[in-house]
C-alpha cells in the first residue's frame, strides 16, 4: 500500500482555498489523469458528498474507477474520504487547510492500494506515481488559481 503526503503553502485566505477544493467536479480540468468526476448524492448541508471518479492510466491504456465518500467539516477545515467502491483494495485519506494569516496550508495524505493478479506490482508502483503527481497537480492548480497566475 502506498501512502502519498503532499502539502502546499498558498498566497490566500483559507475561506477561498477550502471553497475550490470542495469543487471537486472542476478536478478533470487541471488534473491529466483524471477523466471525470461526477457528484451522485450530496447531504442537504452539503457535508458529506458521495462521487464516481475515473482516472486514466495512459501508460497501460486503462480507466481506473471508483466511488468515494467525502466528509467536509467546515469548521475544523477538513475533508475524510474513503473507498465505497471500484477498482482499488483501499483508497482512504484526508486533507487539512490550515490558516496562516494571509496564506493557506494544504496538507493532503492518501492511502492507496490497487491489486490486479500478475502485474500488480508494476500497476501498483505507476498507480502510487500517478496519484502523487496528481495529487501535487491538484494542489499547485488550486495554488494558480487563488494566487491569480
Amino acid at each position: 500500500m502506498a501512502v502519498i503526503h503532499s502539502t502546499i503553502d498558498i498566497e490566500g485566505p483559507v475561506e477561498q482555498v477550502y471553497a475550490l477544493a470542495k469543487d471537486i467536479e472542476s478536478f478533470p480540468e487541471f488534473m491529466p489523469d483524471l477523466k471525470s468526476v461526477k457528484v451522485i448524492e450530496k447531504s442537504e448541508d452539503g457535508r458529506v458528498v458521495l462521487s464516481e471518479w475515473v482516472g486514466i492510466v495512459k501508460e497501460f491504456k486503462t480507466t481506473v474507477k471508483w466511488t468515494e465518500k467525502d466528509v467536509w467539516d467546515d469548521e475544523a477545515l477538513t475533508c475524510t474520504f474513503s473507498l465505497v467502491k471500484g477498482d482499488y483494495s483501499k483508497y482512504s485519506g484526508f486533507w487539512k487547510f490550515t490558516d496562516l494569516g494571509g496564506k493557506t496550508r494544504f496538507d493532503s495524505e492518501i492511502e492507496v492500494e490497487y491489486d490486479v493478479p500478475l502485474v500488480g506490482a508494476l500497476i501498483k508502483g505507476i498507480i502510487a506515481k500517478k496519484m502523487k503527481e496528481n495529487v501535487d497537480n491538484m494542489l499547485m492548480a488550486i495554488k494558480r488559481k487563488v494566487e491569480g497566475k
